[in-house]
């Protein structure tokens, strides 16, 4: 159950422009969660194909800075997407979301998820050009992507059981 403070921002929240577009368009619902799936799939699918690659996976073919560079932009571009349809999504219903169950897993997850790509791009990427190629990856650059893949699992994950928690 949520705090009364954070109820009235809730109700706020649900009572703003948006929140009211969102709740009174036809087929407007359905179109964002069509398109968040969409940017849930550009931020996840290169995410994890540059974990894997931070894992081992294709290590002599692939420089971890080429994987970089092409899929975390592509990544950032997803998150982008998700975020803005997610906000739009949370809006019209904020105050029933907020108090189901898999709302704190959802936000925690998604500021672990957040949390471990600062860290990685401020400890351990700038040393890349260490270990891009021919050197092993280092352990903090594999725990940083099984902490992404885990991580963004569970906010896939707890964000489908909104719908039922």
């Amino acid at each position: 159950m949520t705090a009364p403070a954070m109820n009235n921002v809730f109700s706020w929240l649900e009572d703003t422009w948006l929140a009211e577009t969102v709740r009174s368009t036809a087929y407007l619902y359905p179109v964002l969660e069509s398109v968040h799936i969409i940017g849930i799939a550009l931020l996840i699918g290169p995410a994890a194909a540059f974990d894997l690659r931070l894992l081992g996976i294709g290590r002599r073919t692939l420089p971890v800075t080429t994987a970089a560079n092409h899929l975390l932009r592509l990544s950032h571009l997803g998150f982008v997407i998700a975020a803005a349809t997610g906000v739009a999504m949370f809006l019209p219903g904020a105050k029933l979301i907020a108090d189901r169950g898999a709302a704190p897993w959802k936000l925690g997850l998604l500021l672990i998820a957040g949390l471990n790509i600062l860290i990685f791009h401020r400890r351990t990427y700038p040393s890349v050009a260490n270990w891009d190629t021919n050197e092993p990856t280092p352990v903090a650059a594999r725990l940083a992507a099984v902490v992404s893949l885990t991580s963004w699992s569970g906010v896939t994950i707890a964000g489908r059981l909104l719908a039922y928690t």
